[in-house]
């Protein structure tokens, strides 16, 4: 077999149902046997970074890896922006890329880039293939690392001739990666001090990562939760890991994060951390962060333990093992703890949620806000469905207001914070779940980044939603320039909001153009969007550029700061 047919076999016996990718000259004898595969779809995009965001968004939807292609020079360098993404995500993704021939590496050959260099800080690992016959082996332990402890995004990259010298295909044994542990299961004692820790606790809150997601935790979470009667707050990449409407739920901590979760945190005296990383969204100033709580921090990767913050209680495990295992060890202690709980502790966090609910006031001359937009969105779209979002003000009113009861349901850029990740994310996550409505939930800015995926969506048959969140500039650079420098506002809007027509891009691209302005419009045109399922639609909602994200804090202030509005005091006093 030549090494191209060789790559392709090996992708198949790893499973792998959908391919990303962009050809190009040092990739392009894979493509050869590609078109002969039976079981491998290749999904054709406009630029590589879709490709990584569309990989991930498949990855991120179903828990599987998602796999991307490029060629050499540009092409595997145009996916560096998704597999850093990927990477600060814990996203498993997969990415091949073509390279120059071996007898031409190191000469600056016509599209030639050193990718294996250029990403090393950015993937789990990557390999650059010498010898045909190794593409079966490397291509199982790429896909066997991006899976294992904590995912994340892998590369190999294979040189043309490489791809077109014949070899025997050898199925490989299991991957064998020395360096690579086994994900450990949580020591018996750090459960029990947690388990005492919890117990002696008055005032505990469970601080839910990512992590919860990644390891299909939720079931243990939920049941954790309710034998406890901890209060949780879920960070903004484990939204849906534990249902948003549920009585012990908190919302969302950090920056943008409501008053009660971050209240919680800030006046708990225990902090149950799971598959979290203490990141400065979410601490603020990290001097001051939960200063009065014991800390208790559970992750699969050893290396986030203490790195943000001091721990009282490590536990390193799969958050799955952690729950399932700590659950055991609580219900072993007779259940329910013995604090304060629904008592004063729960009045407090009730106190709060009173004082500043996540609300709008829809306007009275009938325009919209963007709030109102989502909220509704989300109120006839359902649970069910799967949201993905852009960076930026929409961002957070999208985890605010969208119904997130279950994992995988919400998928955005985290770390890293991509502008245009959502709609080549929405169309990966509409390939891997058909049945599923996707909604890419977007600002203007955001799509304009990434909306020739339009086409390829157009093309393919993949009729995601787009709602445009058309506030006509940059809303979240707005909003800091107003906040921080004066109302002083540059290069962040446009002189008018009919360049682009966005209903005219989803019809030029080969789908469906809506616009919305109105309240009393709102819900129909939501309503004919959901009715269209054979082509992509694009909702031009054009709302309010005065909008600002609250409640809000500053970034490197203490959580102590935060505000509800631009002119307000701090929420609590010393002694509350």
């Amino acid at each position: 077999m030549t090494g191209a047919q060789i790559l392709i076999r090996a992708l198949e016996e790893a499973g792998v149902e959908v391919l990303f990718g962009l050809p190009g000259g040092m990739i392009l004898p894979a493509y050869d046997p590609l078109l002969d595969s039976t079981r491998l779809r290749h999904i054709l995009v406009r630029h590589e970074q879709d490709a990584g965001h569309a990989a991930a968004g498949y990855a991120t939807a179903t828990g599987r890896p998602g796999v991307c292609v490029a060629t050499s020079g540009p092409g595997a360098t145009n996916l560096v922006t998704a597999l850093t993404d990927a990477a600060m995500d814990s996203v498993p993704v997969v990415a091949v890329t073509g390279q120059v021939s071996r007898g031409l590496l190191g000469t600056d050959a016509f599209q030639e880039a050193d990718i294996c260099g250029i990403t090393q800080g950015i993937t789990k690992h990557n390999w650059l293939v010498r010898d045909a016959g190794d593409i079966p082996r490397v291509v199982a332990q790429a896909f066997h690392l991006a899976t294992t402890g904590r995912p994340g995004p892998v590369l190999v990259d294979i040189p043309k001739d490489v791809l077109q010298e014949r070899a025997a295909y050898v199925r490989p044994a299991r991957p064998d990666l020395p360096g690579v542990p086994a994900t450990p299961r949580p020591h018996p004692r750090s459960l029990d001090q947690a388990a005492a820790l919890l117990r002696a606790s008055r005032r505990p809150v469970l601080y839910a990562g990512g992590g919860i997601v990644k390891a299909d935790a939720a079931p243990e979470l939920l049941r954790f939760a309710e034998l406890t009667g901890v209060p949780v707050v879920t960070t903004l990449m484990a939204r849906g890991a534990f249902p948003g409407s549920h009585r012990q739920h908190l919302g969302m901590p950090g920056m943008h994060g409501t008053v009660p979760a971050v209240a919680a945190l800030q006046h708990a005296d225990l902090v149950l951390a799971v598959g979290a990383r203490f990141d400065d969204r979410v601490t603020g100033d990290p001097t001051t962060f939960a200063r009065h709580a014991k800390i208790v921090h559970a992750d699969v990767d050893a290396a986030e333990i203490g790195k943000n913050r001091a721990v009282d209680v490590p536990i390193v495990g799969d958050a799955k093992d952690v729950l399932a295992a700590l659950t055991e060890t609580v219900r072993a202690l007779g259940g329910r703890t013995p604090w304060t709980t629904p008592g004063e502790w729960w009045e407090r966090l009730d106190r709060w949620r009173a004082v500043a609910p996540m609300t709008y006031t829809p306007p009275a001359d009938g325009s919209l806000l963007p709030q109102q937009v989502i909220d509704r969105i989300g109120a006839l779209t359902g649970p069910d469905a799967v949201y993905a979002s852009g960076v930026g003000q929409h961002q957070m009113w999208a985890s605010h207001y969208l119904p997130l009861e279950r994992p995988r349901s919400f998928l955005n850029s985290g770390g890293l914070g991509t502008m245009g990740y959502a709609l080549p994310a929405a169309m990966g996550a509409k390939l891997a779940l058909p049945d599923t409505t996707v909604w890419a939930v977007d600002g203007d800015g955001c799509f304009q980044m990434t909306c020739r995926t339009l086409a390829t969506c157009a093309v393919e048959g993949i009729p995601v939603k787009v709602a445009v969140i058309n506030n006509a500039g940059l809303g979240m650079v707005r909003q800091l320039q107003s906040l921080f420098f004066g109302d002083r506002h540059f290069g962040v809007g446009s002189a008018t909001r009919s360049i682009p027509d966005f209903a005219a891009m989803g019809e030029a691209y080969g789908g469906v153009g809506l616009r919305c302005d109105r309240t009393e419009d709102l819900d129909a045109t939501i309503r004919k969007a959901l009715e269209i399922d054979d082509v992509p639609v694009v909702v031009d909602f054009v709302v309010s550029d005065e909008e600002l994200v609250w409640p809000m804090i500053a970034a490197g202030a203490s959580n102590d700061d935060i505000r509800t509005a631009r002119s307000s005091a701090p929420v609590w006093g010393s002694n509350d």
